[in-house]
């Protein structure tokens, strides 16, 4: 019996024969690829960043491992920063954090710092609200553990001018422990929604009537002879000037710090194993283990960047002085930050910024109808302010609360700025203070390299660095 191609089965197998691939009457790509040498990319890494700073930083050769930085003797400590314990909505000052505070420097009873961290009352301001008045009685330090403060006083025709502005850690009024006379200088009054402790004199003094090792301590904070000191803090050199005569020209000699800081380089290192049969048979067109050793390198450099910027030993935002690190005016990085910031130091170098935190300087300059110059730094147009380049460091971090840091410096050792430090010479070096050194093959034919960077970073003098602190970056006008 025959089959036409007539009614609905002839139609399909007609349309059936239209849809059909026509039979391949050459060899297919896949296929030839197989005989084919394709043209290659080297291997790619998305974690490899311009690292600027390792670019720009001026680097030491440190023989022996150790950088000893010597200063002239200094009598002024540097302010510190007091840290907090949070539970819940309960905020608590960690005992040991209030040998931070001036008059209780160096004095270490656990015991009574922990009595007087539980003596600490926890209040909340709302913004607008004054802490402090000018030319009251001073009879309470106040910790800040959140939110940000204006310290107000008068301008020179009269009008209010903000002197200062705290942040989180910061801390006011401490005089008023060791002097009972003591009155506030500036109105404080609350910029955002601030909570604080408050420790009040009455309190340390009760507690001061017990503990024999706190009186005594605060006597002899009251009783230490006032030392002569520069507007830095250093122990002043005599000099005389514009005398005529046969005045008696003053004696003087300048003095070192008795145990000065000394950096030693930190490490990185990682292994690399690199199996025999790979670095044998596939190292055409591309040597497998040179591009090993290639991506390991670059991961090894972004570390070490990340290291200078956070270390907590080293790192520039962990050793930056806390008279050196600011507070924005209005939150977003401005203008005017920008130069308070440069107004700190002397031959600013550099500025260091996460992208989004310069997005938000550029941002906030549009609004303002200001726009930064770009200089060229080795072919690269680079953002400026001032002349002074702002650089990209994705190192920096950003917060939960979407704020980072801006970073300023001076750099090398003659202008006792901010110096790199390594040791370059090192065996089986590849890069200054970079080595690449064979380990062995084991007895799964894996053949091992060990990789080494050794690094750190100095801050000459406090003056050299600046910080510019809690910059909101999400702030769209």
């Amino acid at each position: 019996m025959s089959v036409g191609t007539d009614g609905p089965l002839g139609d399909e197998v007609r349309e059936s024969g239209q849809d059909a691939a026509p039979p391949q009457q050459s060899l297919g790509t896949a296929a030839a690829r197989n005989l084919a040498t394709t043209t290659k990319s080297a291997p790619q890494m998305q974690e490899i960043t311009s690292r600027w700073l390792l670019r720009m930083l001026p680097w030491v050769q440190v023989q022996g491992g150790t950088y000893r930085l010597n200063r002239r003797l200094s009598y002024a400590v540097g302010d510190g920063r007091v840290t907090f314990v949070q539970t819940g909505s309960q905020v608590e000052v960690i005992p040991g954090e209030l040998g931070e505070l001036p008059p209780l420097r160096g004095y270490d009873d656990e015991a009574v710092l922990r009595e007087l961290a539980q003596r600490c009352r926890q209040v909340r301001f709302a913004p607008g609200d004054v802490l402090a008045a000018k030319g009251e009685a001073t009879d309470r330090v106040f910790l800040l553990a959140h939110g940000r403060v204006e310290q107000i006083g008068t301008g020179p025709y009269g009008d209010e001018a903000v002197l200062g502005v705290l942040a989180d850690g910061s801390y006011f009024g401490e005089r008023s422990l060791v002097d009972g006379d003591a009155v506030w200088e500036f109105t404080v009054r609350a910029d955002t929604a601030c909570i604080a402790l408050e420790l009040t004199r009455q309190d340390v003094l009760t507690l001061a009537d017990r503990a024999e090792s706190l009186s005594g301590h605060l006597r002899s904070v009251v009783s230490v002879p006032h030392q002569r000191t520069n507007k830095y803090g250093e122990a002043a050199i005599d000099l005389s000037a514009g005398h005529v005569g046969e005045a008696v020209v003053p004696h003087t000699f300048v003095d070192y710090e008795a145990a000065p800081r000394e950096y030693e380089l930190s490490v990185a290192q990682t292994v690399l194993k690199v199996h025999s049969r790979v670095a044998d048979l596939y190292n055409q067109p591309m040597n497998q283990t040179e591009q090993q050793l290639r991506l390991t390198v670059e991961a090894l450099r972004e570390r070490q960047e990340d290291e200078l910027v956070n270390n907590k030993d080293f790192g520039l935002l962990a050793n930056c002085d806390y008279g050196q690190r600011l507070q924005p005016h209005d939150g977003v990085p401005g203008p005017d930050d920008m130069d308070e910031l440069l107004s700190r130091r002397r031959g600013s170098r550099l500025f260091l910024a996460h992208p989004r935190a310069i997005a938000a300087f550029g941002r906030e300059c549009s609004r303002r109808g200001v726009y930064p110059d770009t200089v060229d730094i080795g072919g690269s147009r680079i953002p400026s302010w001032r002349g002074v380049p702002i650089f990209p460091c994705n190192k920096i971090p950003i917060s939960k609360a979407r704020t980072t840091s801006i970073i300023c410096m001076r750099t090398g050792e003659d202008d006792q700025g901010v110096i790199g430090l390594h040791q370059a010479g090192i065996p089986d070096e590849i890069e200054p203070s970079l080595s690449v050194r064979f380990m062995g093959i084991d007895e799964q034919a894996l053949i091992s390299y060990l990789v080494t960077a050794y690094y750190s970073a100095a801050v000459l003098v406090p003056d050299a660095l600046g910080v510019l602190e809690n910059v909101e970056v999400s702030r769209w006008h």
